[in-house]
């Protein structure tokens, strides 16, 4: 089987900033959420899958927590390597495949804001099996997939109601989408993309039950952001508390 290319490494110091930046979601509103679900703490084994540039791993190890971070991008590894901090192992590898880590060793497996971009998501989820000591905890975190479809969902404003609503061309279809990284670049060598992989949520529960896990928490976060000043400024701020942009799923592995 041929794996799709879905690194960010051709992008790493852009993502790296992006993150890192004051207003970015990561902070404000992931960061807080992830923090009081995983409950990171000394004696505590967590593996941070799809880590990035280890933006997660360092707050899950800031809180006692003993850390294996992996990421299939090798430049964003070095970015998370250079970082200083907790010490945290860090490996280049892909998200089905963690050699490094022994079975039924670890309390927690995450993968925040990166499911959605991996292509082998039952054999991911297979390997999180793998690792997690029984009674284990698989958190992921994804655009949520019933209101955030790349290229296949916007926003819309009925002029009559003078309501902000959200669009969808499609939902129920699997679908790998490729995702213009430079758009404003003209020069075709210079162009960066990555691959998403549009799934319903069905498809991921069903993948959970495949492997051996039970769900046991849902929530969905919206936005932070506040529209500047405009006649559809408090429209905009109602609708983006209405319509949540990330799906947060706690499981368990029970055999």
């Amino acid at each position: 089987m041929k794996v799709t290319q879905t690194s960010w490494g051709g992008v790493a110091d852009w993502y790296d900033d992006v993150v890192n930046s004051s207003d970015s979601y990561q902070k404000n509103v992931l960061m807080p959420n992830i923090v009081r679900i995983v409950e990171p703490k000394k004696g505590m084994t967590v593996v941070d899958v799809a880590c990035g540039q280890g933006y997660f791993s360092r707050a899950f190890a800031s809180a006692g927590a003993t850390v294996i971070a992996s990421d299939i991008s090798s430049e964003l590894i070095k970015i998370a390597e250079q970082q200083k901090g907790e010490k945290i192992e860090y490996h280049v590898a892909s998200a089905d495949l963690l050699p490094f880590v022994k079975d039924s060793s670890v309390d927690v497996v995450t993968i925040i804001l990166a499911l959605q971009n991996i292509e082998r998501l039952s054999e991911t989820m297979a390997e999180a099996a793998r690792v997690l000591k029984l009674g284990g905890r698989f958190v992921i975190v994804i655009n949520h997939p019933a209101f955030r479809i790349p290229q296949k969902s916007d926003w819309g404003w009925d002029e009559k109601l003078g309501k902000q609503f959200r669009k969808l061309f499609s939902y129920m279809s699997d679908d790998s989408i490729k995702i213009d990284m430079t758009p404003g670049e003209k020069i075709a060598s210079k162009k960066k993309f990555t691959i998403s992989f549009h799934r319903p949520l069905q498809s991921y529960f069903k993948a959970f039950a495949k492997n051996g896990f039970g769900v046991v928490r849902l929530e969905e976060w919206i936005s932070h952001k506040k529209s500047q000043v405009g006649p559809r400024a408090a429209e905009e701020d109602r609708s983006r508390k209405e319509i949540p942009m990330f799906i947060c799923i706690e499981a368990v592995k029970l055999y």
